[in-house]
This record gives C-alpha cells, sequence and structure tokens, in this order.
C-alpha cells in the first residue's frame, strides 16, 4: 500500500498539535537510525524516550520483546514534536519503522494521511484497553494502535493552606463547593488556585476539565455549558481566588507557583507526581469536580504502540507481536510505573493502585477522561482548540465577555471545520 504524497503533504502542514502534558524530554537522540529493510531480520522502532540509554529498563524491554519475536530491535529515540515529523516524512518516502510509539493527538493526523495501519488489519488486540483510552486513537471507525498508558489532570491541594482556612477537602464536590473553598482561603489571606491559561494547546488541555464538566461539546463552543464553564474561570480571576499570571502560565509556571507554597490548589498532571514528594508542605489529591458533582472528564496524555504503513505487508505479523508484548499486562505495569502513566488496562490499575495508593485518584480521574480528538474529531480538533484557547484568553483579560468570546470562538471553528 503507497500513500500518497498530496496527503502526506498536507498532514506535514498540520503536524502543529502541541501536545497538552509535560514532555518526557527535549533531549535529542544519539543519532537517526534508519528503519530496517523489509524482510530482514531487524525491526525499527521509533519512541518519544530519548532520555533512556541502552541501559534502562525500557530499551531492555525493547529488546526482549524483539527476542520474544525472533527479531532484532533497533530503536530510536525522538523528541516527541521532531517524532511527530519524522514519522511523516518516512511514511512519504515508504521508509517508515515497523513500530512507532507517537503521542494520542497525533494519531489522527497520521492516520488521516494514511500512514498508520488499522487493528483489523493488523489483528492486534485492543480488547483489554480501556474504551475511554483506546478512543484516543480512533477515528472512523477504525482504531488506529493500542494505548501504552494515560496520564491527566486533577487537583493538588496543600493541606496546611486549607487547614488554616477551616475547609474539609472532601465537601469539594461540584463546581460552587469549591468556589465556596476558595473563598475561605481568601479570607485568610491565602491564594485559591493556579492553573495554566495560557494561549496555546496547553491552556486549552487545562480548560477541557472544566469544559467537558460542565456538559458542552467541542463541537458547540457556545452552548450554555460551554459558558458556564469560561464564566467560572472568569469569576474565580475577577474575585482574586486565581492569580492573573494565569493568563501566562504553563502547566510548568504554576506549577512553580503551587511548589511555593502560597496557593491552596493547583491543577496539573500525573507527570508532577515525583515532585509533589519534594515539596515542603503535606500535599493531597482530588479529581478535578464536575459542575454538579462526580469527577469531569479530563484529556489524556500518553502514548500509542501503532504500526505504520508498510510496502511490504508481510512484517505486519511480527510487528504485532512487538506492539502486543510492548503492551501486555505483564510490562505495562513496570513501564507505565517508570513513565509515570496509568495503565490502559483496569487490571493493572489495581495492581498499581495496590502497589501506591495516591495513585486512586489518578485512576479515579483517567476513568472518566477522554480523548482530545476522540468523538471523531480528529483532525478537526486542533481547528476548534485554536478558537477555544482565544476566546478563553479573550474573557480572561477582560476584552470580551465569556458569551462574545465563545460566540465568536464557534464561529471561527465553524469555518475552519466545514
Amino acid at each position: 500500500m503507497k500513500t500518497s504524497a498530496r496527503r502526506l503533504g498536507s498532514a506535514l502542514i498540520a503536524v502543529a498539535i502541541a501536545g497538552g502534558v509535560a514532555a518526557c524530554s527535549s533531549a535529542d537522540s544519539s543519532g537517526d537510525t534508519a528503519p530496517a529493510e523489509a524482510g530482514g531480520g531487524a525491526y525499527a522502532i521509533w519512541d518519544p524516550y530519548p532520555q533512556f540509554d541502552d541501559g534502562s529498563a525500557w530499551v531492555k524491554l525493547l529488546t526482549r520483546c524483539g527476542t520474544d519475536a525472533g527479531v532484532t530491535v533497533k530503536r530510536t529515540g525522538y523528541d516527541t514534536t521532531d517524532l511527530t515529523n519524522k514519522a511523516l516524512l518516512a511514511a512519504q518516502q515508504d521508509n517508515s519503522p515497523d513500530v512507532l510509539i507517537i503521542d494520542n493527538p497525533v494519531i489522527s493526523t497520521l492516520a488521516e494521511a494514511g500512514a498508520l495501519t488499522a487493528t483489523d488489519e493488523t489483528k492486534l488486540d485492543t480488547s483489554a484497553m480501556e474504551p475511554n483510552l483506546l478512543g484516543a486513537g480512533q477515528i472512523g471507525g477504525k482504531t488506529y494502535g493500542v494505548p501504552i498508558g494515560a496520564n491527566t489532570l486533577a487537583l493538588y491541594y496543600n493541606k496546611e493552606l486549607l487547614t488554616t482556612a477551616g475547609v474539609d477537602v472532601a465537601s469539594v464536590k461540584d463546581w460552587p463547593s469549591l468556589t465556596a473553598a476558595l473563598q475561605k482561603v481568601k479570607a485568610k489571606g491565602k491564594k485559591g488556585i493556579t492553573f495554566s491559561a495560557i494561549g496555546t494547546e496547553e491552556g486549552s488541555f487545562q480548560f477541557l476539565p472544566w469544559f467537558w464538566g460542565s456538559g458542552a461539546q467541542l463541537t458547540a463552543l457556545d452552548s450554555p455549558q460551554a459558558v458556564s464553564a469560561l464564566t467560572l474561570w472568569t469569576h474565580w480571576l475577577e474575585q482574586g481566588y486565581a492569580p492573573n499570571s494565569i493568563i501566562n502560565n504553563t502547566q510548568t509556571t504554576s506549577w512553580q507557583e503551587f511548589a511555593g507554597g502560597g496557593f491552596a490548589f493547583a491543577e496539573n498532571g500525573t507527570w508532577q507526581l515525583a515532585n509533589a514528594e519534594k515539596l515542603d508542605f503535606p500535599y493531597g489529591i482530588i479529581p478535578v469536580p464536575a459542575a454538579t458533582g462526580g469527577t469531569a472528564p479530563a484529556p489524556t496524555g500518553g502514548e500509542f504502540v501503532s504500526i505504520p504503513v508498510q510496502s511490504k505487508t508481510g512484517r505486519y505479523a511480527t510487528s504485532a507481536k512487538l506492539a502486543a508484548c510492548l503492551t501486555s499486562p505483564d510490562n505495562l505495569l513496570a513501564t507505565d510505573t517508570t513513565l509515570s502513566y496509568i495503565a490502559p488496562v483496569a487490571a493493572v490499575q489495581d495492581k498499581q493502585v495496590a502497589a501506591d495508593a495516591k495513585l486512586k485518584i489518578w485512576v479515579e480521574a483517567v476513568k472518566a477522561a477522554k480523548g482530545r480528538t476522540g468523538d471523531n474529531l480528529g483532525t478537526r480538533y486542533p481547528k476548534i482548540s485554536e478558537p477555544m484557547w482565544t476566546a478563553f484568553q479573550a474573557a480572561l483579560s477582560g476584552g470580551k465577555s465569556p458569551q462574545e468570546a465563545l460566540t465568536a470562538a464557534q464561529s471561527t471553528a465553524v469555518a475552519a471545520t466545514r
């Protein structure tokens, strides 16, 4: 199967789907490793984990999976953005790796470009995977890989500040109770909540739990539910419950604000768990609450193990063995612990919680989470996300009301996705 140059060329223009999660590393890989020639005993695997060297547990797992499949693995680790570009170029040149581990929002871009195989073609088993996590890799009724793990968002909180303010965190169940907690914290002269509302995909990533938690859908940015979510954010800013810095905060800088000890809450991700253990104050974690109670759907980060299109389709059977090995329950536990991910398989999630009770909240958050490109949005998602972040930036800066900002955003999104 040859992928058309026109489709891949268009995809190369559209690959700027910025990840809303913390990057594993921006380090360069040790060098470009070309994919193995079709039919040989070597199989190429590309991943976005350049921080792991040949002596790491991750690379040892890749090697072991290759041995079990009767082949030699030639692995190259790339920075996430670099990997997306290289994957598209390789597909254009019919020189793709045999297995590609790629950030989940990019799946739809590669699939629509014709660069990935569907699991029904390669017989890659997805039956054990949690359906909401698998959704990030689905488009047009087909699935283009298997999730290796997921991260998402929740609320970290400062136990000392909440105690001082007389807030029982167990009472924070919905938006009104959270806002009431922020009011009490401010009344004690402390700061309420920090998050990232920057005008990039990172800001959209942080807005989505509130947007989805209102009951809003990405196809209707100006719905009453969506307006209520943006009104919540603007209200917090106007009342001084959230700082002006949120407009420019990345997830890293908002974490730094929380780590300074002055904020009661911070919206942030699974990837901050190691840093949380270094805080100078006791902390806890609760899921992001939905408007009327329960856990809000937060967006998923994390990668999929996919099999790129090859002109020699006979390689798919071995590629599927490699992918199945990497995502088997026995291997997922160690891998997802290393990556600070929650496993995509319920039985492995249970083992993670048994090993570390603090992960229970994250498992709950991941079970409620959803993929940004899910609901069959695919490559339409970035064309919706940008108007959305433009809207909350306009409202938070006082340039427009939440309704005005989201009405304009919906008009832009509709025009862009026709």
